[in-house]
């Protein structure tokens, strides 16, 4: 209390009352009794290990041991290319002798038979496999080039007439299928096969080419068939089923023929397609259950295939292509043929690595923020274990597949992008528990009783304007003629306005109302709003201890100042800020819209900054010390948001701000989309230039708090969420191109890291509502109409954000409040032209992935949901622009609901102004 009194005798005209002083007292001390610190440690460390065990838990479930019928014969068979990882036809690099004979002794300790696709490309096979008494069942590869036929069957037949353990020979693979050839030439050279060696011969195709060529058995010895439900798309439940149902249907359909099914199985990873879910259970799954039922019925088969070839990825089978092997590329088996079944064996390493890295955060956010609800507290920890989980899989993902550069470039942009996004989420779920859970708040500040008039410190009132209506500008200076309070001037500081029409009126209007309104015109005058405050610094009464700073278009409460100038007794304070807030807008669809979009930050983000003494400053509404303001060198005419980079430097001068949320004056919205757009997009550019100017502040430990540079650098990254957007969106449409044009080169990206991307859309709208819900006095309605109109300014954003990083400097755009006349329909589609661009270019991806991938692939459907939740931003545009427009009135009726609307607020001063009074906290 001394400090206090001696505060208020050193600054003139300061003489606060006792219920002034004890509010200020009581608001800034406002704080809980707090936990014993060992009690709070204690606390949070229980409660991090319950969550810790939790996500352990969920890791278990995620992943637990299917139990399957077990295998302990022998394999009939096995389909077999020789290629090892990083090896490919393609590149024509092939595998040696020894890495041969390798597979062979591999594969022989599970089957006594072996299927090569061509003898031509792998001579040593047949030579190789004696060595380990695997009998061969030897192929030809035919395609459309014939001097390669005959070279394959030259070789094919020599080979069969050499090697004895040559038992069968194949003649052509999924030939007539690929539309390589023709069934008659195809006969042929199973013709000349046949006559010029003694082994039985056959091609091998899928069950309904044998259905559709019957000629074709008439020129093979046996039936090869490929049966592989996971192409049918049946779901792996079905699968063998579907095996036995079409194995018999060729039974029926040739009884003279033996049949050997050269390929079945089922693959361990890559794209879902349609019902059927490649994953390491199902194929163990399916292929144990298939040895058992093949050995019962006596059906002859090949397993497809031995190993993994990632070569074959992107072959038009997708990525499932490289994963249909029993053994992986590095030869290692990826099931085993007895016991339970496990999707990923090393679940257990990843559970406890990713719970031991959330586990001091959590313990610390336990602690450190004992005050929440202990459901606040749960809430959050388990979202910080949810991030540090989606790390450690993020890490460990690619491992479990064969990327090759294409995929590694997509996964150096998007594990920063994830990155990025689980630290948006856990900012924004800080601000959702802190909002919601706590117990209250610590800083909160309300309306004080006005001090006596011989007590009161004198407020120098300024308004910057420039081509603003006068009838607007009229409005709010007799608003500020009606306040009740005796010590203070109001400076009217109007920059660059050309037309004396314009100016003239509000001179006059200042002039009738006596000499504490002062009228100021500057043409020419640099700085924009910054320079002309400026220079009403320089114009402002000696006597003057505050500065404050109201909107040209707001009507303030008579009790603005009385209420709210007794906070700056204390020398600490140097800012005193209220919400901005607008009238006029119920009947109007678009002005409502934009409103509730406004309000939600004033209601939710200024008092969540607020608890740490991080506020944004606003350039209305207003009051700062005069001392701090000049001592720290004034408006900021480097950026076009000198009010919050105000606000940032008196923090960093060891500053208190106040935020009061009490309505105490209301201006308009913005009058258009194209104005609303712009006044986004000059926040988003001045945003940018306060961070570039002041990053030294922000990283570094210095008089700002690690709460006011926690805000001030997280605070802006929605907006960085928006710009990311702008880029993602355009690598999607790429990378959607990519793959209807080229999909060989451009695959499917993986459902893993999609359905994180989509929980993060998810996850920031349910918090945005919620908080709403909770915090923002407005119905559902209105909720979902302030969150399109939201989402309706991230292109405006994102550019604001780009361009603010390249540039330096922009011009400053007045915001424009007051009507405008209306165009057409057409022109209503002006401010949002690139965001219809950018709506029709994702629909027509869409449509390009619904008739290419869509009704196949589980990945091509959440790939067009990705895309259809990036336009929801740009729909959302186009949404605010038609209501927009269908809002405007016609010339002549805007002219006269103009002028009735100022004659109106004119009139209602003082009278119904108290009428403004909301309280919000």
């Amino acid at each position: 209390m001394h400090n206090f009194q001696a505060c208020a005798r050193r600054l003139p005209g300061f003489a606060p009352c006792r219920f002034a002083r004890e509010r200020v007292l009581n608001a800034k001390t406002a704080i809980e009794p707090r936990r014993p610190r060992v009690a709070a440690l204690l606390s949070a460390v229980v409660l991090a290990l319950l969550v810790a065990a939790l996500n352990f838990a969920l890791w278990r479930e995620a992943d637990h041991p299917t139990r399957v019928t077990p295998w302990r014969g022998k394999i009939a068979g096995f389909a077999y290319s020789p290629f090892q990882r990083f090896q490919s036809p393609l590149n024509d690099s092939f595998p040696d002798d020894k890495q041969v004979d390798a597979d062979l002794a591999l594969m022989a300790r599970h089957s006594d038979r072996v299927r090569v696709y061509s003898v031509w490309q792998y001579p040593a096979i047949p030579r190789l496999a004696m060595k380990y008494h695997l009998d061969v069942m030897a192929g030809a590869w035919l395609d459309r080039r014939d001097g390669n036929n005959e070279r394959e069957l030259d070789a094919l037949i020599a080979q069969a007439r050499r090697w004895p353990d040559i038992k069968r020979v194949i003649v052509g693979n999924e030939v007539l299928l690929r539309h390589d050839m023709s069934p008659e030439k195809l006969m042929a050279y199973l013709d000349r096969a046949r006559a010029a060696i003694r082994q039985p011969v056959s091609t091998a195709e899928p069950w309904h080419i044998w259905e559709k060529y019957p000629e074709l058995a008439q020129h093979v010895d046996f039936i090869t068939v490929h049966l592989l439900p996971y192409w049918e798309g049946v779901p792996r439940k079905d699968a063998i089923g579907d095996v036995l149902m079409r194995y018999q249907r060729l039974r029926q359909l040739y009884p003279d023929k033996h049949i050997v099914i050269g390929e079945v199985g089922w693959p361990s990873n890559g794209d879902r397609f349609e019902y059927a879910k490649p994953s390491t259970a199902n194929q163990a799954i399916f292929l144990r259950d298939w040895f058992n039922v093949a050995s019962e019925q006596h059906i002859d088969y090949y397993i497809m295939e031995a190993i993994d070839q990632p070569w074959k990825e992107g072959l038009g089978e997708g990525r499932t292509g490289a994963y249909w092997g029993m053994f992986n590329a590095d030869r290692q088996l990826k099931f085993p043929l007895t016991g339970p079944v496990l999707e990923d064996p090393t679940w257990p390493w990843k559970a406890l690595a990713s719970g031991l890295l959330a586990l001091i955060p959590m313990v610390w956010f336990g602690w450190r923020f004992a005050r929440f609800r202990l459901v606040g507290r749960f809430v959050f920890m388990a979202l910080i274990q949810l991030a540090a989980a989606l790390i450690v899989w993020s890490v460990t993902v690619p491992f479990q597949f064969y990327l090759d550069v294409i995929d590694w470039a997509m996964l150096v942009i998007l594990f920063p992008a994830q990155l990025a996004i689980l630290a948006i989420l856990l900012i924004n779920g800080f601000e959702f528990v802190e909002v919601l859970w706590r117990r209250q708040w610590l800083r909160h500040f309300g309306l004080l009783e006005p001090d006596p008039p011989a007590h009161q410190p004198f407020v120098s009132i300024h308004l910057a304007c420039c081509n603003e209506p006068p009838e607007m500008v009229i409005a709010t200076l007799d608003s500020l003629a009606a306040l009740d309070y005796q010590n203070y001037e109001v400076l009217v500081i109007d920059n660059n306005t050309k037309k004396a029409e314009v100016w003239k009126p509000v001179e006059g209007r200042c002039a009738q109302l006596g000499e504490r309104f002062r009228f100021f015109h500057l043409d020419p005058w640099p700085g924009f709003k910054a320079g002309a405050l400026n220079y009403g610094l320089k114009q402002t009464d000696p006597r003057a201890d505050i500065i404050a700073v109201v909107d040209a278009d707001y009507v303030v409460r008579k009790d603005w100042l009385s209420s709210l100038a007794g906070y700056f007794h204390d020398r600490n304070v140097a800012v005193v800020q209220c919400p901005q807030a607008h009238r006029d807008y119920v009947h109007n669809a678009f002005r409502r819209m934009t409103n509730w979009e406004f309000d939600g930050f004033f209601r939710i983000g200024m008092h969540h900054r607020n608890e740490r003494n991080a506020i944004i400053q606003h350039g209305t509404m207003t009051m700062v010390r005069r001392v701090a303001l000049e001592g720290t060198g004034g408006w900021s005419e480097w950026t076009i948001c000198e009010d919050a980079e105000l606000g940032l430097r008196l923090m960093h001068a060891g500053y208190d701000t106040i935020y009061v949320d009490e309505l105490m004056g209301k201006g308009l919205t913005p009058a258009d989309l194209r104005a609303y757009k712009s006044q986004r997009y000059r926040w988003a550019f001045g945003a940018m230039q306060i961070l570039k100017g002041r990053w030294d502040w922000l990283v570094r430990r210095g008089p700002l708090t690690s709460g006011q540079r926690f805000h001030f650098l997280t605070g802006w990254f929605s907006w960085f969420a928006d710009a990311l957007h702008m880029v993602f969106t355009l690598l999607a449409l790429a990378w959607t191109v990519g793959m209807l044009a080229a999909p060989s080169i451009f695959s499917l990206p993986m459902q893993l890291f999609l359905i994180p991307v989509l929980g993060f859309f998810v996850a920031r709208a349910l918090f945005g509502i919620v908080l709403y819900r909770a915090r923002v006095p407005c119905g559902w309605r209105d909720t979902l109409m302030a969150s399109i109109a939201s989402m309706g300014l991230s292109h405006a954003i994102a550019r604001g954000v780009w361009t603010g990083l390249i540039k330096q400097k922009t011009a400053f755009v007045r915001t424009a409040k007051s009507r405008r006349l209306s165009g057409s329909a057409a022109s209503a589609l002006g401010p949002v032209r690139e965001e219809l661009l950018m709506s029709i270019a994702l629909l027509l991806a869409i449509f390009g992935m619904a008739i290419n991938f869509g009704a196949h692939y589980v990945e091509g459907e959440l790939w067009m949901v990705i895309l259809a939740a990036q336009a929801i931003p740009y729909l959302s545009a186009l949404t605010g622009a038609w209501v927009a427009h269908r809002s405007r009135e016609k010339p002549e009726a805007a002219i006269l609901s103009q002028a009735a609307e100022n004659r109106t607020v004119r009139a209602a001063i003082p009278e119904t102004v108290e009428a403004m009074s909301v309280t919000g906290s």
